[in-house]
């Protein structure tokens, strides 16, 4: 995306510790003048529906409802997605949003069009299953790089630093056939190549799901390469996985290993034990995998985290051959581990979802800390 740097919001201005950090404030996507232009081409709607992601982009969505309005100052803007589902009540008060909803769109929307136009929909007969849904219009873009699916949503883990349970409390997962539907017809009308699986549970039932998704793809002899940055549970790649996803034409491994401090010493959740992760490993190598392409995300910036585990934790990981992948903790709201990161943090967290931003570290509180973590990402 665009990066342009811009001046810190002005609700941000007075913030000591974020000036402290000498992080600089950037936004990332189209200009605000481009993004203004193409609205005005675009017929007067009867509503404008704005999704949110990261609750740290708080201040993007701000900045783009502000623009919506000032086009069409008397159309009603409903917000939803994830940092309007995490910080609701945030979200209601710093946004010019005439309605904002927690939760998946598609069970307010008939309820929302009766009101705010008056125009009764059909009933849409929507019941939880996820092939009933359109795919995603990915085609609006205007280049199309690499397709992202998602073959579910939730996650049957309650992970600590995790709000995958909160927003979706119960696992719904596509049938095979119809994920196989889509890449096919993202494949055909559009060139792609490359997908990105952002499944929190992609291996999760594998044998009624993931397993004849790929028997299908192999199928197919599509060229196809298949890409996991959301990361795959390490007890689920048997040596049959691992041979299915290979086979299938997965480039990118990426592994939830979190941390090898197995001993469970930290009081958290630990999913997964040493030779659990060497056999995954090992059945990636066996099946073809080579190791640059497999990587193990580890947690670091954790609430009271000693860095002397992470480091000791890539340490662990390239005896394996595979490459460490830090991941910087965010805290997040409605997560067990959001109290004891309000604790720690040395932000506010409360003021501002930016202070959750992981970029800002915003629990670790020691220089030498930081200098630490720039020194172990580096090396």
């Amino acid at each position: 995306f665009r990066k342009t740097r811009i001046d810190l919001p002005k609700e941000l201005e007075n913030s000591k510790e974020l000036e402290k950090s000498g992080k600089k404030f950037s936004r990332y996507g189209i200009k605000p003048q481009w993004f203004e232009a193409d609205l005005k081409q675009v017929k007067r709607p009867d509503l404008i529906f704005v999704t949110s992601l990261m609750t740290y982009w708080a201040t993007g969505v701000k900045e783009t409802i502000e623009i919506v309005k000032a086009v069409y100052p008397d159309v009603p803007v409903i917000l939803g997605g994830i940092y309007a589902s995490l910080c609701h009540e945030h979200a209601k008060k710093d946004t010019l949003a005439d309605l904002v909803i927690k939760g998946p769109g598609e069970n307010h929307l008939k309820k929302i069009i009766k009101e705010f136009t008056g125009f009764e929909l059909e009933e849409n007969n929507l019941s939880g299953d996820l092939d009933e849904l359109p795919f995603p219009a990915l085609d609006l873009q205007t280049k199309m790089v690499y397709a992202p699916i998602l073959t579910s949503r939730g996650c049957p883990f309650s992970c600590e630093y995790c709000a995958s349970s909160y927003l979706e409390p119960k696992l719904r997962q596509r049938s095979p056939e119809n994920v196989f539907k889509e890449i096919k017809h993202w494949h055909q009308t559009h060139g792609i190549k490359n997908f990105a699986f952002y499944d929190d549970a992609l291996l999760v039932n594998a044998r009624q799901y993931a397993f004849p998704l790929f028997e299908k793809i192999i199928a197919s002899k599509m060229e196809l390469f298949f890409h996991t940055p959301n990361a795959l549970h390490i007890k689920a790649i048997t040596q049959e996985a691992a041979e299915l996803m290979f086979k299938a034409g997965f480039k990118t491994i990426r592994l939830g290993l979190e941390t090898t401090d197995f001993s469970n010493s930290r009081n958290h959740d630990v999913k997964v034990t040493r030779n659990e992760f060497y056999t995954a490993v090992e059945n990636l190598k066996a099946a073809g995998f080579e190791k640059k392409q497999i990587g193990a995300y580890l947690l670091c910036g954790l609430p009271g985290q000693n860095l002397d585990e992470v480091e000791n934790s890539m340490e662990l990981v390239r005896q394996t051959g595979i490459q460490p992948v830090l991941a910087y903790y965010s805290p997040i709201p409605h997560t067990p581990m959001w109290e004891t990161a309000k604790e720690h943090s040395k932000f506010n967290l409360l003021e501002h979802p930016v202070f959750t931003n992981n970029t800002l570290f915003p629990c670790v509180n020691s220089d030498i800390d930081l200098k630490r973590i720039s020194r172990l990402k580096n090396s």
